[in-house]
């Protein structure tokens, strides 16, 4: 699909000469590069889970390993209990038999060595046993522990994303109704501005409005620097119209909007740059069909996309 769009684009920008190979060049490989970055946020977040799922698996079978080998210590044990019940009946037969003949007290002596080498085989046996059912306790224990760890860490991430999202709408609350939403999905929290509240139509230069907003956001991020932000442009699928060398297309617009986000959150001393992506996303991302004047203005927006890093849990994963 992407590769049909790209050829879609060369096309166009070949049969009206509005685009030069170079930008659209360039656009592209950003497509690539924030394509590889989602395939590689979704492989991270499916490695996760079937990490997750594995780790329950293995502790599964650890507690039916460990349920089995203590139903056989059970058994050893009542096997021993058995033999030295027999011993003593013997001890007690030994007894009364010392008065018989020397034929009859060696027979039973030889029985009772018999047993007694049967009991100590028991007893060699059930400590064997004792000992790997140790061994698989303390495996069982250590890795239980490992799995608390992981979800306390990714709950913790999660509610931390919670608490950010939460602390992001109180921030953000004089701009409601003014087309900016803040919402969480799948770990991550989302900030959508419509260009309503940030741009002119053509435009990349924010508003005094949208300025404020931007920097409430900033605000927010300077005391979280352990979320990495995505700024994504978007468009409608309108062509673009305005003056030719200031803005080639939708990509080019879009692309200097996200820019001009990250310019002002950069004004923030305290955030990272580090953390920033700028991309342009132009009319492929809608969040509605563009056949309404309503759905044309929902995808008219800047996306800040705020993601915990995950650094930590694949360390831990690593070490299991």
């Amino acid at each position: 699909m992407i590769k049909k769009i790209s050829l879609g684009l060369l096309v166009m920008a070949l049969a009206t000469s509005c685009v030069s190979k170079k930008v659209y060049t360039d656009l592209e490989n950003k497509f690539a590069d924030l394509k590889k970055e989602n395939r590689e946020v979704s492989d991270k977040n499916e490695e996760l889970t079937k990490a997750k799922n594995k780790l329950e698996l293995d502790q599964a079978a650890l507690q039916k390993e460990y349920d089995k080998i203590k139903a056989e210590r059970d058994k050893l044990q009542t096997d021993y209990a058995a033999a030295s019940n027999n011993l003593k009946t013997l001890q007690a037969s030994y007894s009364a038999l010392e008065k018989n003949s020397d034929e009859a007290l060696q027979a039973n002596m030889t029985k009772n060595r018999e047993l007694l080498a049967k009991l100590e085989a028991k007893e060699k046996a059930l400590a064997t046993e004792q000992d790997r059912l140790n061994k698989l306790l303390a495996d069982f224990k250590e890795r239980s522990q490992r799995v608390a760890e992981l979800e306390q860490i990714m709950a913790a991430k999660e509610a931390g994303m919670k608490k950010l999202k939460e602390t992001l709408s109180k921030a953000l609350n004089g701009f409601e109704g003014k087309g900016l939403t803040v919402h969480q999905k799948d770990g991550k929290v989302y900030v959508s501005m419509e260009n309503k509240l940030l741009f002119n139509s053509g435009s990349y230069a924010v508003s005094p409005e949208g300025k404020k907003a931007v920097v409430e956001v900033a605000k927010v991020l300077a005391a979280n620097p352990d979320i990495a932000v995505l700024i994504e442009g978007h468009t409608d699928n309108d062509k673009f119209a305005g003056a030719v060398g200031q803005i080639e297309n939708n990509w080019d617009l879009s692309t200097k909007r996200a820019t001009a986000i990250v310019a002002i959150m950069e004004e923030n001393k305290g955030i990272n740059k580090q953390n920033l992506t700028a991309a342009g996303r132009g009319e492929f991302a809608p969040l509605m069909a563009n056949d309404t004047p309503e759905g044309k203005a929902k995808n008219r927006r800047i996306e800040i996309i705020l993601t915990p890093k995950l650094d930590e849990i694949s360390k831990m994963l690593n070490e299991i």
